[in-house]
């Protein structure tokens, strides 16, 4: 069994959640939860309030690796710097703690999970309970998002040694299923 702690960074509300992989890429929710930093306090201090809890984690949790989502360039550079720094924040307590940390960005993650690189984050949350049997989807979309991190690297670090069939995670298997029998419905 792999425990994998995923990331969703962000300086306001970063979504930190736990899996265990196990055999037959089943994946097993362990724990999820947001932390939040107070906009009003110094920079300073809402990085180490999130690094120093993020800390905590991996000290109880004990994950095996860390999965973090990639920064992307965007439109709101105030966004881009917070997910940067607490990313920069994670990749320190990684070295830290000696533990591997696998990068992935939100197109391959929602590919992962959903089938699709363009899946709205309604789908992926909707995805992430039914991979994981929730009854209902994580709150708010930075826990349902470091979760699909976790399923993303679970999933694709499985398929580093599979055959190309089973490279594929079972959403794109099921999406993969369905465009052959839309094919065969078109030839006739």
């Amino acid at each position: 069994m792999t425990r994998i702690l995923g990331i969703d960074p962000g300086l306001t509300r970063c979504g930190v959640g736990v899996i265990d992989l196990a055999a037959g890429r089943r994946v097993n929710l362990v724990s999820v939860d947001v932390y939040r930093s107070e906009p009003s306090l110094e920079l300073s201090a809402r990085i180490a309030s999130i690094g120093n809890r993020i800390e905590s984690l991996i000290e109880h949790a004990k994950p095996d690796v860390i999965a973090l989502e990639r920064v992307y360039a965007d439109v709101n550079v105030r966004s881009v710097m917070g997910t940067a720094q607490i990313s920069g924040v994670v990749l320190l307590l990684a070295a830290r703690h000696g533990l591997p940390i696998a990068l992935h960005t939100p197109t391959e993650v929602k590919a992962a999970v959903t089938g699709s690189g363009r899946a709205d984050k309604a789908q992926v949350g909707t995805m992430v309970a039914k991979i994981l049997g929730l009854v209902e989807v994580p709150k708010p979309a930075d826990a349902a998002d470091s979760l699909a991190i976790a399923i993303c690297h679970a999933w694709r670090g499985a398929a580093a040694t599979a055959t190309e069939s089973e490279q594929l995670t079972p959403a794109q298997r099921a999406w993969q299923q369905a465009e052959r029998l839309a094919a065969r419905k078109r030839e006739g």
